[in-house]
């Protein structure tokens, strides 16, 4: 958290599960506008940067699985 003093008695969810929470929305975010990106780029006849932004959106759907699994694990109990 910004604040640097809220630690979950105000929010009611402790930073480290809401920075969790916030990476995951932040990986898909940032995979759907690369999605225009790609498609810019394509527009654009540029296959170097459309390329570029194809990779930069794998690995943010990467890391958005990876923390789906650590929270499902979290919210199982595990």
């Amino acid at each position: 958290m910004t604040s640097g003093t809220e630690t979950g008695d105000v929010t009611g969810t402790r930073d480290k599960d809401y920075n969790l929470i916030w990476y995951v929305e932040s990986c898909l975010k940032n995979a759907l506008r690369l999605e225009q990106y790609v498609q810019d780029a394509e527009r654009a006849k540029d296959d170097e940067v459309a390329e570029l932004f194809r990779k930069a959106q794998a690995d943010s759907r990467k890391g958005a699985e990876l923390g789906k699994q650590l929270l499902r694990q979290r919210l199982n109990g595990g």
